[in-house]
């Protein structure tokens, strides 16, 4: 089977493609290969997306490049240029993370993204797994499609060599970049490129394809291991994706490790190391209950609260904020993705602010208040407790205050101070833009 006529076999169905292109070999024959298979297919819908890091005197040259490229082959090219900070996940890794959420902002509608990795990328990125410590998910290194969010992500390059891309560049006259950091084996993935694998390659030529492999037989146990424990955690799983670790304890570690990983994934989050699962367990889930145990993984976090596990996004801190609401006719657009309040036919029901009160929105209160509906005072942490609200959703839910009187926690209580007459009620809504029920 020729290149082109696998590629249409992988490809097979798709309309729309969002294709990476850097601009260096690999893209730029995968690129030619789907501009050509487009003449084959004239509904077939081609972009394509250059990512610009700034990390290269060269980098501005290059989107040049990459602009008559696409030009000549007749492809829309969106240039995106994102900031590398690497002081969390280093150079590498905070570079691809850049990248892919670049890619997900970029796609459209029913579009793919499709991206050049081949054969021996597929070999590196298991020895650099290994080289982690990392067990049969990371050693299934990359698929050939996984979904990116709403979108699939395609590899069709994965099962080809260096050497045929090559090979093709050659026979096309196609003219590439070379990024001269590839030559730098400080990155662990150009020592292994430059200095290892050419040496394993000479000793054993089809080294590249049994590793490629082994990969692949690592991603069906990982796959099994999936429906195994589907059934158990799809039923530990609460609506608003919390997990219920009533009974961990009695389970063995691997089951344990597997259910919590596979949680985790679920949220969202990359595949923890064995070292954070232990931690999981030991300073989370095993903590005292009342010592709101958390645990940092990446720009997330795991807290626990009665017998179940969050996953929440890190957020700065909104307690010492207060936010002027002047015009309440308008939206007042809170921080830090925690959505905007209006005024609404539905929601938290509170009566209208006097002319001499003005109005303000908070995110902490102190003493003790009387609420609709219960009788007495209680102190706010006992009021949160009642309501079932966990720590950090009191740390961001907003309050409601009339000069220095606190009217309302929306969606949560409304104080008697707040209490609306009937058929004299305001109604407001808090509309959130990332789900903080957690």
């Amino acid at each position: 089977m020729t290149q082109l006529a696998q590629l249409e076999q992988q490809l097979a169905g798709e309309q729309r493609l969002l294709v990476g292109f850097s601009g260096g070999l690999d893209s730029t024959v995968l690129l030619h290969q789907l501009t050509l298979l487009r003449r084959r297919q004239p509904t077939l819908q081609l972009r394509a997306i250059h990512i610009h890091h700034g990390l290269s005197p060269c980098a501005d040259s290059w989107v040049q490049h990459c602009r008559a490229v696409c030009e000549a082959w007749q492809v829309e090219l969106e240039v995106v240029a994102i900031k590398v900070d690497g002081r969390d996940s280093g150079i590498e890794g905070a570079a691809r993370e850049g990248r892919y959420q670049a890619f997900r902002d970029s796609l459209r509608p029913g579009e793919a993204l499709v991206t050049a990795q081949h054969l021996d990328d597929q070999c590196e990125t298991l020895l650099l797994a290994l080289k982690r410590g990392s067990g049969p998910a990371g050693l299934a290194a990359m698929p050939v499609r996984l979904m990116l969010g709403e979108h699939r992500l395609l590899r069709p390059l994965l099962s080809r060599q260096r050497a045929e891309l090559e090979k093709w560049a050659e026979e096309y006259q196609l003219r590439w970049i070379e990024d001269e950091s590839n030559q730098d084996t400080r990155y662990d993935r150009n020592f292994l490129r430059q200095r290892i694998l050419p040496t394993m390659s000479e000793r054993w030529p089809h080294f590249a394809a049994a590793v490629a492999r082994s990969a692949a037989l690592c991603g069906e146990q990982e796959q099994l291991l999936d429906e195994l424990l589907a059934e158990s955690l799809a039923a530990r799983t609460e609506p608003d994706g919390a997990l219920r670790i009533e009974g961990f304890a009695a389970m063995s570690e691997a089951r344990r490790a597997a259910l919590l990983r596979r949680w985790i994934a679920g949220c969202g989050g990359q595949m923890p190391s064995r070292d954070a699962i232990r931690r999981l367990w030991l300073e989370v889930i095993n903590a005292r209950e009342d010592a709101a145990p958390r645990l940092r993984l990446e720009d997330h976090e795991i807290r626990r609260y009665r017998e179940k596990l969050y996953w929440l996004p890190l957020r700065p801190s909104v307690r010492t904020l207060i936010l002027p609401w002047t015009e309440m006719t308008r939206p007042l657009h809170l921080p830090h993705d925690l959505g905007m309040l209006q005024l609404a036919e539905s929601g938290t029901e509170v009566r209208p602010p006097r002319a001499d009160e003005t109005v303000t929105v908070r995110f902490q209160a102190q003493g003790r208040f009387a609420i609709e509906g219960r009788s007495g005072h209680r102190s706010i942490k006992k009021l949160w407790q009642e309501c079932d609200v966990p720590p950090w959703r009191r740390e961001s839910t907003p309050l409601i205050f009339y000069n220095e009187t606190l009217i309302a926690a929306l969606n949560t209580f409304v104080c008697r101070e707040g209490s609306a007459v009937a058929g004299n009620a305001w109604r407001i809504a808090w509309l959130r833009e990332r789900e903080n029920k957690r």
